[in-house]
């Protein structure tokens, strides 16, 4: 996998955690009073069950840990060096790719080569085969009439 494509597998990694996240604390927080004016919130049932403090504590590791990978496959990525640079990087895998083509293209003729001979080949011993068979045929034939 090239790294373009692990950076954007991390990216959506630190989304998932960071919306699980609001999403649960928004679920589990304890809620608070806003003002004086408002009446005190009501007690969740479940708030004696769920240690928010614990939860946060988890989340926020598996978000950091989420981001420094992110950081190290940034670290990862070639240095970009100015657009000269990037040109002639350019330049040299385009010579790179086409030699490597024109092997591909002498191997291709060569295989085809090689294919037209086995099928000579094949062509002639299926016709060395078959004059052997009708050479056979022909004399169980003489034998059968003889008798």
């Amino acid at each position: 996998m090239d790294i373009i494509s692990q950076l954007q597998e991390q990216v959506n990694e630190i989304a998932f955690i960071t919306l699980n996240t609001f999403g649960t604390l928004q679920r589990d927080a304890p809620a608070v009073r806003l003002s004086p004016n408002y009446p005190e919130p009501a007690a969740n049932p479940s708030e004696e069950t769920i240690n928010t403090s614990e939860q946060a504590k988890t989340m926020s590791k598996a978000l950091v840990q989420s981001a420094k990978r992110f950081d190290a496959l940034v670290a990862a990525l070639p240095p970009l060096g100015g657009e000269e640079a990037q040109l002639k990087r350019i330049q040299e895998l385009q010579a790179e790719n086409e030699a490597v083509g024109q092997e591909l293209q002498n191997q291709l003729e060569a295989a085809e080569q090689e294919l037209k001979l086995v099928q000579e080949l094949f062509n002639q011993a299926a016709e060395q085969l078959f004059e052997l068979e009708e050479a056979r045929l022909r004399s169980l034939t003489k034998i059968t009439d003889q008798s």
